[in-house]
């Protein structure tokens, strides 16, 4: 099957959205960095791709989505518990997102989202081991 993935997200500005992440404790490959795209690394083999808008438009014909009024996405990402993703959520909070629903638990779940700077909504959740889920 697959063995990476790439998400790639207009933005507006390369430096702001930079300094954003890595207030998260993101980092970005410099090999694939420039000022028109970068590549921050997510995890292992899994990477988000942030293109500034008119470089974003080279890869297709469609109009770009502005994310702020329009959900073009959904990024979810699991977390090993519920205080990182906690601690996630208050370091994007801190650095300019905003958290656009409440807190979602539903025991066996746990979730928490923010919007980032461009308007994308970012969600970060916990799952119990699935002995623990209601059944």
């Amino acid at each position: 099957m697959h063995k990476q993935i790439f998400v790639n997200l207009p933005i507006d500005n390369m430096a702001r959205s930079q300094a954003f992440f890595r207030a998260l404790g993101y980092a970005f490959n410099p090999e694939f960095t420039n000022d028109q795209g970068a590549c921050m690394v997510v995890g292992e083999n899994l990477y988000v791709m942030l293109l500034v808008k008119e470089f974003y438009q080279t890869f297709t014909s469609k109009a770009i989505a502005d994310a702020r009024t329009t959900s073009e996405v959904l990024v979810c990402f699991s977390c090993s518990n519920r205080e990182e993703v906690d601690t996630l959520v208050a370091k994007a909070v801190a650095a300019g997102a905003t958290t656009p629903r409440p807190v979602q638990d539903l025991g066996f779940m746990y979730s928490r989202s923010f919007d980032d700077l461009d308007g994308h909504t970012w969600e970060f959740v916990h799952m119990a081991d699935a002995s623990q889920a209601p059944g």
